[in-house]
């Protein structure tokens, strides 16, 4: 079953409440879900100790660089989606984990130097491509922007990826306190309090949007039903 890569070598970038956000709005389609939390501080794996966790979210840890393979090839034969968390910096974890990948996404910030990074990933991506003889699908996930204001500096980075033919989901993550608050309360967004946390509609418009995209992606390439 399809194997979702977040990679990024920038902290900051958004990338595991990004795939802690595709996995809670996957699981509240009814699919079942494993998150590989490959990163040291095991963000999710504290998440799914909070009260709210999804029914058949499963979240697994304790990756290394010898057992990555193993992990995602065992969980893909278990579950509908696998989710991987890569570390937040550079590592030999993350080469293997994109060998495995049906779809690898790139969350950056819309800045020069996160695009710079953004950048690195795509090499990578490509260097893994040589290495299993086979294209790996991927899309630049732009994250923790304004949904009402759009900087030239954001238009600039956009105008680069499109020039050098990188995909680029259309929707944005934006910046929002709900998305923050899955960590703090657990569960998932649409359960939120809204006398604890604000404006939680949007950010579930917003979560709904990226996941619908996510899954075209997966349907072009033939590892979701049409």
């Amino acid at each position: 079953m399809p194997t979702i890569v977040f990679s990024s070598s920038k902290g900051g970038s958004s990338k595991t409440t990004s795939a802690l956000i595709l996995a809670t709005e996957l699981a509240g389609q009814g699919a079942t879900i494993t998150v590989i939390d490959a990163d040291p501080n095991r963000p999710i794996v504290r998440w799914s100790k909070r009260p709210g966790k999804p029914k058949g979210l499963e979240v697994v840890d304790g990756v290394t660089e010898n057992t990555i393979i193993d992990v995602i090839d065992h969980c893909a034969r278990q579950t509908a989606f696998v989710i991987v968390d890569l570390e937040g910096t550079a590592s030999q974890m993350a080469p293997y984990a994109v060998g495995r990948a049906d779809l690898v996404l790139i969350p950056t910030q819309g800045s020069m130097l996160d695009a710079l990074e953004a950048v690195k990933a795509v090499k990578m991506i490509q260097a893994a491509e040589k290495l299993v003889r086979h294209y790996i699908p991927s899309a630049i996930l732009i994250t923790r922007t304004s949904p009402a204001i759009q900087p030239r500096t954001l238009k600039y980075v956009q105008k680069q990826f499109h020039d050098a033919r990188v995909t680029v989901l259309p929707t944005h993550i934006h910046e929002r306190d709900a998305y923050k608050a899955l960590f703090i309360f657990g569960g998932a967004l649409a359960a939120l309090d809204p006398a604890e946390v604000r404006n939680i509609d949007t950010a579930v418009a917003n979560a709904r949007a990226y996941t619908k995209e996510v899954l075209k992606l997966l349907k072009q390439s033939g590892q979701v039903a049409a």
